[in-house]
C-alpha cells in the first residue's frame, strides 16, 4: 500500500502566494536566483537559494547560507505573511498552461516506504547535492522543496481529485513564465476519502525529485525521533496521476566532433545506421534528430532497437541508444555525467536553442530526443534499474514556498 499523510502546511496568504512563490531551487543558477529576487523581498528564493542574498562569491554550500536561510524563512512568516493551518489536512495542486493541465494529491509520503521500495526511484543521486538538501532542511527546521511524484492511475484517487478541484480554491496564481498554479484544502472527509483511495496504489514513483527525498531520508536521522508519526518520517510530495503527467525531451550539445570533420563524423554515422536529410527537429520514437552544420538529419536507431528486444528496459530507450551508440563510440564520451563538453537542454527551450548553440559555434552538434513515456519510466522502476542522466524533464513545474512542511511541530 501507499502511504498519504496529511500535515499541518506553513503557507502564503491569497494576497502574498504570487510574490512569495519561486522556481524550484535546483533549476537556476545563483546569478539567476539573484536576479529573480533581487527586486521581491518576499521571493522564496532568499529561502531556498539563501546565497543571493549575501556578496558575489559566497560559498552557496557554507553554514553561513543555511543560517541565513532559516533567518529569512523566520522573517518571511511576518513579512509576507505565511501562516500554518491549524488542522492536518491534503492539498491538492493544479498545474495549467495553454497546451495542459494536471492535479494531484499533495500530502506527505512516507520515508518508510521509499526505504523499502515502494517509493520508487529511476536515477541515481549525488552526494554533495543531497549535502546541500539535508544541511538545509535541518538548519531551517523545514521541507521546503516539494517531491514530483507519479502513480499508475486509479479510478477512485482520480474522482477525489477531480471531486475536490471543483471546489473553490485556497490559493490560485499565475507565475511570471505564465503557469497557473492551483492549490486546494481538502475537507476532513475529503482527506479521509484520498488516504483510503491511496492506500489502494501499490507504489509510487519519483519524477522529479531524487535528491530532495533522498535528503529529507538524511534529515530523519539528524533530527531523529522515537516516534514513527514524527513529521522527520515524512516527506512533501505531490502525486500526479500517470496519464496526466507531461514529460519533455532532455536534449543534448556537444563542443566538439573529437578531431573530426563534419563529413567524417557523418560518413562514420552512415556507416552504423541509416541516416538522412530531415525536416524536422523532433523525431519520433526509435530515432535522433542531429543538427550539423545548419542542417537537420534523422538517425534512425530501428535495427539497434530490434536487437534489444530482449534487453532491459533502459536499454530501448532512444537516450541510452544515442549514449551506447553513438556519444560514446564516436564521440569519445563515456562519461554524460561529467564530460565537460556536454550541454543539456531542457524540452522547454525548445530545439531552437539547440540550433542557436551550433549556428553560434558554441557547439558542434546538437541532438533532439523524443521524450521518455510516463508508461517506460514507471516501468524502468518497477524493474529497479536507473535511467541515464537528464533523460527527462518535466514540465510545468511546481513552485516553492506555496507548500512547506515544518519538521518540528
Amino acid at each position: 500500500m501507499a502511504v498519504i499523510r496529511p500535515f499541518c502546511a506553513l503557507r502564503p496568504t491569497v494576497k502574498s502566494a504570487a510574490d512569495v512563490a519561486a522556481v524550484p531551487y535546483d533549476v537556476v543558477s545563483t546569478d539567476e536566483a539573484r536576479r529573480l529576487a533581487l527586486d521581491n523581498s518576499l521571493s522564496f528564493l532568499h529561502v531556498s537559494r539563501a546565497e543571493v542574498g549575501l556578496p558575489a562569491g559566497t560559498d552557496p554550500y557554507s553554514a553561513e547560507v543555511y543560517e541565513r536561510a532559516s533567518l529569512n524563512l523566520t522573517r518571511l512568516q511576518t513579512s509576507a505573511p505565511l501562516v500554518v493551518d491549524e488542522e492536518p489536512s491534503l492539498y491538492l495542486y493544479g498545474l495549467r498552461t495553454d497546451q495542459h493541465e494536471q492535479i494531484g494529491l499533495a500530502g506527505c509520503f512516507s520515508l518508510a516506504e521509499y526505504d523499502a521500495g515502494i517509493v520508487k526511484r529511476h536515477e541515481r543521486t549525488r552526494p554533495d547535492k543531497e549535502d546541500d538538501r539535508t544541511n538545509h532542511m535541518v538548519t531551517v527546521g523545514a521541507q521546503t522543496g516539494i517531491v514530483f511524484l507519479t502513480y499508475r492511475s486509479d479510478a477512485a484517487v482520480d474522482a477525489v481529485i477531480e471531486r475536490c478541484s471543483g471546489q473553490d480554491p485556497l490559493l490560485d496564481i499565475i507565475a511570471t513564465d505564465k503557469v497557473r498554479h492551483t492549490i486546494w484544502r481538502l475537507s476532513a472527509d475529503d482527506a479521509g476519502d484520498a488516504v483510503r483511495s491511496f492506500a489502494r496504489v501499490p507504489a509510487v514513483y519519483i519524477a522529479d525529485g531524487h535528491h530532495r527525498i533522498a535528503s529529507a531520508a538524511r534529515a530523519r536521522q539528524e533530527l531523529p525521533s522515537s516516534d514513527p508519526e514524527a513529521e522527520v518520517h515524512f516527506f512533501l510530495g505531490v502525486a500526479f496521476p500517470d496519464v496526466k503527467t507531461r514529460i519533455l525531451p532532455y536534449n543534448r550539445t556537444v563542443a566538439d566532433l573529437a578531431d573530426q570533420t563534419p563529413d567524417a563524423f557523418l560518413d562514420l554515422l552512415r556507416s552504423q545506421f541509416p541516416v538522412k536529410r530531415s525536416d524536422t527537429s523532433v523525431p519520433p520514437k526509435g530515432s535522433v534528430a542531429m543538427y550539423l552544420q545548419g542542417q537537420w538529419w534523422s538517425i534512425d536507431f530501428g535495427l539497434v532497437r530490434e536487437r534489444m528486444a530482449l534487453g532491459s528496459p533502459v536499454s530501448k530507450l532512444d537516450v541510452a541508444m544515442l549514449q551506447d551508440c553513438v556519444m560514446a563510440p564516436l564521440l569519445g564520451i563515456a562519461d554524460i555525467r561529467t564530460d565537460p563538453r556536454v550541454t543539456f537542454v531542457g524540452g522547454g527551450r525548445g530545439t531552437d536553442a539547440l540550433v542557436q548553440s551550433v549556428d553560434s559555434g558554441e557547439a558542434a552538434v546538437a541532438f533532439s530526443l523524443a521524450a521518455v513515456t510516463p508508461t517506460e519510466l514507471l516501468d524502468i522502476s518497477d524493474a529497479d534499474e536507473m535511467m541515464p542522466p537528464k533523460s527527462t524533464w518535466f514540465e510545468p513545474k511546481l513552485r516553492d514556498g506555496l507548500l512547506i512542511h515544518p519538521l518540528q511541530p
